[in-house]
Order: structure tokens, then C-alpha cells, then sequence
């Protein structure tokens, strides 16, 4: 990243460091994103010779597939709403045909979106599903991981917008790859210490995990509530990568977590085809190995279910009592009848969804926040962002919500 001369550039570029706060570590000029430089059946013609000319200039049929499952409907609930058939939907989103004068509002207030937006421009591939590690494909209705993958396209058409005005860190994460049928081998626990050891370079326990994704390049954010069955997820390249977090989870150890584990996937996965027990086991022990380094924590945890002393370490190495004692039983410190009964009093306790001790806070977010109000600073509000990321306004606020 190129360093910024200009003092009237210096004080908000160094206050976009991510996760301004009283956790944030120190933080090295090249990691800091800165200020850059400057009605039925209607509608059904074919899209050929010189009625195609005329039409496409004026509508994209992807923007209305995107539209679509960002609201989480199907062709026929569209349908519905505006008056139409679902096959029309499904030729105006094939390309063959296009809504008329009339439908096309109608179109744009049942998905809330301005008319513009389907417009054609250019802007970011949509990500695939594919392309998308879904924690599990089968706890999730493809409407739902579309919704998801909805949003996740709005967020990278926002950061498309944001690097014309805003230096980001650059996108650098070690590559580990490690094949997709790989049981039980050594290969997450090494790409594990390959990434605690260029993205975090100290021992002992992680103060702010999603600071270090953000200060590596990665978009962090929260997926907004109508999301909320689906679990995080990540993308590799789009063209940043990109982690998305379940917006129900309000627990601060699972969340960090969750970080770690898309972590994982973004160091070992970029073939690998998402949703698979193996690749997710693999990640899994990426996360618990980058979180609790075998060599770090194994002499502090209990043999026993010493609830005092989980409690203790939950609060020092920020991660769940749940975790902290499979990974004692992985590590063999626990043996296993000591861990399944330890489990089982948990479940009994009613604390496998929410575990005793007081609440923390989340790690959230903070770079894109922090780069929206440094493109506000250079003279582009909110509204006109949106209107540049081809984003509805309200979707903007979802995604990067304002500082309040």
C-alpha cells in the first residue's frame, strides 16, 4: 500500500485502522485502509435483432435474479406480488423476454429496490454457491444460501465501491492447501501454525481475532437478521475474501470460533468443494489448533470437569467451555468417558447454547465501517456510496450498520 503524504490525508487515514477501541493492538502503517486519491403475460418479447439492441441498455436480468434472493422469494411468491406468472419471472431473469413499463415498477417496490438498480453496469462476478463454504448444506434450503450469497455480492459491489476512495490493507493470507479427503491427518493442525505465524506472530491467546482477518485484507460482516438460519460462511476470493457471520449467534466464543474456522477455510480450501464432514472437520481443527496451540494449552487444561478452571480459561483464551474440553479429550488430557460425561452435565445445565458466565461483547466488525466515514469525509455520503456500490440504501445500513 502506497503511504499518504498529504497531511490533510494523515489524521483520517491513520484512524482507519480496523477496530478502533481500547483492544486495538498496535497496528503497522501498511495494514491501515486510508483515503485514496481522488401486468400478466406482459412483457414477453423476444430479445432479438433490434428489439434486443433497444432493451438491453436498459435491463439487466441478473440484477433481477440478485433482487430476488436478497428478499428470500421464490419465482412464483414474485410472481404474486406483481401481478405476473412465475414463468414470466423466469424469462425476464433468463434474458429471453423483459417486464414492461408497468411491471417493472411493480418489480422494483415488492423487491425494494429503485428501478435503477437493474440497470446493466459493471461490477464484481456474483459469488457461486460453489464458491461459498457453507458450515452445512443440509440445515440450509438453497433459498436461504442464495439470500446469503445475495448480500455477500452487495457487500463485495460496496468494497468495489470503497477502493476507488479508500485504500484497504492488502488481501495477503498464507495458502495451505490440504486435500479435500485428507482424515485425521496432520495437515490443518500445520497450516494452523503456518497462519498463527505470519497473521499473529506471538503465543498465547488471540486479544481480537476478527482485527487480525481485517488488518489482513479479509471483509468481515455481520449477515442481517432475515439470515439468520444460515450459519457463517466464507468466500475466497470475490475479489477480496470475504466471512460472514450468523447474526444470531450473540455468543463472543463462538463467534471467534467461527472466525477461525472460515479462517481454516480460506488457508486450506480454495479447490476444495464446500459442505463436506472432512473439509469441515478440517477446519474445525485448524480453528482449534490456531485458537489453542497444542504446545500452549494442553499443561493448563484439567483432567477432570473442573468447572472453575474452564470458566478460568474461557475468559483468558476466548473460547468456549464446550470447545475447551473436546480439546482436552483431543489432546488426551481428558479421557473419554471423563469428556462425555462433562458434556453431558453441560446439556443438563441447559448450558450447550448458552454457557455460564457473564456476557461479552461480540468482536465486530469495524474497516468497512471506518471506510464508509472516510468516504463521507472525502465529500461521498452514505446515499451517494450506495447509489455509486448500485446498493439500496437500507441495504447499505444493513450490512455496515453507522456508528452509533
Amino acid at each position: 500500500m502506497n503511504e499518504r503524504t498529504d497531511p490533510a490525508l494523515a489524521t483520517p487515514a491513520a484512524a482507519l485502522a480496523p477496530g478502533d477501541g481500547p483492544e486495538r493492538p498496535p497496528a503497522a502503517d501498511d495494514r491501515r485502509p486510508r483515503l485514496a486519491g481522488a401486468g400478466r403475460g406482459e412483457g414477453r418479447t423476444p430479445l432479438d435483432g433490434r428489439r434486443a439492441a433497444e432493451v438491453r441498455p436498459s435491463f439487466d436480468c441478473a440484477r433481477l435474479t440478485l433482487a430476488r434472493r436478497l428478499r428470500g422469494l421464490r419465482k412464483n411468491q414474485l410472481a404474486q406480488a406483481v401481478g405476473t406468472t412465475p414463468a414470466a419471472i423466469g424469462r425476464y431473469e433468463a434474458g429471453v423476454a423483459h417486464p414492461g413499463a408497468a411491471t417493472l415498477p411493480r418489480l422494483a417496490i415488492a423487491l425494494g429496490v429503485p428501478p435503477a438498480f437493474f440497470r446493466p453496469g459493471s461490477g464484481p462476478v456474483a459469488p457461486a454457491a460453489d464458491a461459498a463454504h457453507f458450515r452445512s448444506l443440509r440445515s440450509t434450503t438453497q433459498i436461504e444460501r442464495d439470500q446469503a450469497l445475495a448480500y455477500g455480492r452487495l457487500a463485495a459491489d460496496i468494497v468495489a465501491a470503497l477502493e476507488d476512495l479508500v485504500d484497504f490493507p492488502r488481501a495477503r493470507l498464507p495458502e495451505f492447501p490440504v486435500p479435500p479427503d485428507e482424515i485425521g491427518g496432520a495437515a490443518p493442525v500445520e497450516a494452523a501454525r503456518l497462519a498463527r505465524r505470519e497473521l499473529v506472530g506471538a503465543d498465547g491467546p488471540i486479544p481480537h481475532l476478527v482485527r487480525v482477518l481485517e488488518q489482513h485484507g479479509v471483509i468481515v460482516l455481520t449477515l442481517p437478521p432475515s439470515t439468520e438460519r444460515v450459519d457463517a460462511f466464507s468466500i475466497g476470493a470475490h475479489p477480496r475474501p470475504l466471512v460472514l457471520f450468523n447474526p444470531a449467534k450473540g455468543d463472543r466464543a463462538r463467534n471467534r470460533f467461527d472466525a477461525a474456522h472460515e479462517l481454516g477455510h480460506l488457508v486450506m480450501h480454495a479447490d476444495a468443494e464446500p459442505g463436506s464432514r472432512i473439509v469441515e472437520d478440517q477446519a474445525h481443527r485448524f480453528a482449534a489448533e490456531f485458537l489453542m496451540p497444542a504446545d500452549q494449552i494442553a499443561g493448563r487444561l484439567p483432567a477432570t470437569a473442573d468447572w472453575d478452571r474452564l470458566a478460568e480459561l474461557k475468559g483468558v483464551w476466548g473460547v468456549s467451555i464446550a470447545a475447551l474440553l473436546y480439546r482436552a479429550r483431543t489432546l488426551g488430557v481428558m479421557r473419554e468417558p471423563v469428556y462425555r460425561a462433562a458434556v453431558a452435565a453441560l446439556a443438563r445445565q441447559g448450558h450447550r447454547r448458552a454457557e455460564p458466565g457473564p456476557p461479552r461483547p461480540l468482536e465486530s466488525p469495524t474497516m468497512l465501517v471506518r471506510a464508509v466515514e472516510l468516504a463521507a469525509e472525502a465529500g461521498v455520503d452514505r446515499d451517494r456510496l450506495a447509489a455509486l456500490a448500485r446498493v439500496p440504501r437500507p441495504d447499505l445500513d444493513l450490512l455496515v450498520p453507522p456508528r452509533r
